[in-house]
């Protein structure tokens, strides 16, 4: 059984995903680094440090009846909430998120582009006969299809 295991942990497929995983991990730290330090400042000067964490609606008063200022006053006397701030929140990081995603990856994509060589075009091994349309060698000078004599 030991020996075993030893063979399936060992193989490529788990090896190449366990490396997945950390760049994975690696990468998702790029990200969250680019959405909360370099997007989230000038997002937030922009809309005036909008947030809509307490945005609430109350079904159930708690132990003690509101109105609350806070959702954590509301959950703290027991209120039951629907927390739809915290979902537009939510959505709002989603969206930034799958932006600066899309900037990655499209500037990687670019770079890839620009790292490879384009191959340059083969010449064409063969033409078309003007006059039988069938296709002859580049180089032929009477064509072996019809025999008509071939302009250079």
């Amino acid at each position: 059984m030991l020996k075993e295991f030893k063979e399936f942990a060992l193989k490529g497929n788990v090896v190449d995903m366990a490396v997945g995983i950390v760049l994975g991990v690696a990468f998702g730290a790029i990200i969250k680094s680019l959405v909360d330090d370099l997007l989230m400042p000038p997002l937030g000067l922009i809309l005036g440090s909008a947030d809509f964490t307490n945005l609430f609606l109350i079904i159930k008063e708690g132990a003690t009846a509101g109105p609350f200022a806070t959702l954590a006053e509301a959950q703290k006397a027991g209120a039951v909430t629907v927390n739809y701030g915290l979902f537009i929140n939510t959505i709002v990081n989603f969206v930034i998120v799958a932006f600066a995603l899309f900037l990655v990856i499209r500037n990687m994509n670019e770079l890839r582009r620009r790292m490879e060589k384009p191959e340059a075009e083969a010449a064409p091994d063969t033409k078309e006969c003007p006059y039988c349309l069938s296709t002859i060698p580049v180089k032929a000078t009477r064509c072996p299809n019809c025999t008509s004599e071939l302009k250079s």
